[in-house]
């Protein structure tokens, strides 16, 4: 297909998919002619994956050119792919401090985190803002929570294992990890409401 297909099947501007093709986030296209470019479906399928990242899981250009860069090699690792997609979304400067409590509840659990994870961080950093506001009920229940979030770990590598080659791998787990947060807040919040209603007699209309 030409450029002007494609902006068309993926909703994107032409000068925006040559913003893309510029700076490496899209491949070039089969040369044609001299001046004309061909392109397929798995261009179609990248500029998806871009605009995702950009749009919605907000990652700068340079955080999405390393995971682009992990995916388009011969043998991606799916590790390092999420590593650098949670990296982009993750705090700056890790504070040590602040992360002990964070590592203590990490060894309770039994995972297996590096000392460089960026979550480390943004969950030490909640659970201080938590104990200034005097909200410590939920801190009360941190290792519960901690183990529903273990199981949506697991379901989420199990996703991307079903996947048949590296790069569907890869791109699974990309994408899991950048557009998952979202989509759990908000089954999280259909549960709160869903729950509220049973707990509290307050029955929402269909």
């Amino acid at each position: 297909m030409r450029i002007a297909e494609l902006s068309r099947k993926s909703g994107i501007p032409v000068p925006t998919i040559k913003y893309y093709l510029r700076e490496g986030l899209l491949p070039p296209g089969e040369l044609s002619s001299p001046n004309q470019a061909s392109y397929g479906d798995e261009h179609l399928r990248r500029l998806q994956l871009v605009r995702a990242l950009l749009e919605v899981g907000r990652l700068p250009i340079a955080s999405i050119k390393e995971v682009l860069r992990e995916i388009d090699r011969p043998n991606p690792n799916v590790h390092t792919a999420m590593g650098h997609a949670l990296k982009a979304i993750g705090p700056e400067e890790p504070d040590s401090e602040l992360c002990r409590e964070v590592d203590e509840l990490i060894a309770r659990q039994g995972w297996h985190v590096g000392p460089g994870a960026p979550a480390r961080e943004a969950v030490a950093e909640v659970i201080s803002a938590l104990r200034r506001l005097g909200a410590t009920s939920m801190l009360d229940r941190l290792d519960d929570l901690a183990e529903l979030s273990g199981r949506i770990g697991e379901i989420d590598l199990e996703i991307v294992a079903e996947q048949r080659t590296p790069e569907e791998m890869v791109y699974s787990a990309v994408i899991g990890a950048i557009l998952g947060d979202r989509l759990l807040a908000g089954l999280r919040r259909l549960a709160q409401e869903s729950a509220s209603a049973k707990r509290y007699g307050n029955r929402v209309k269909p």
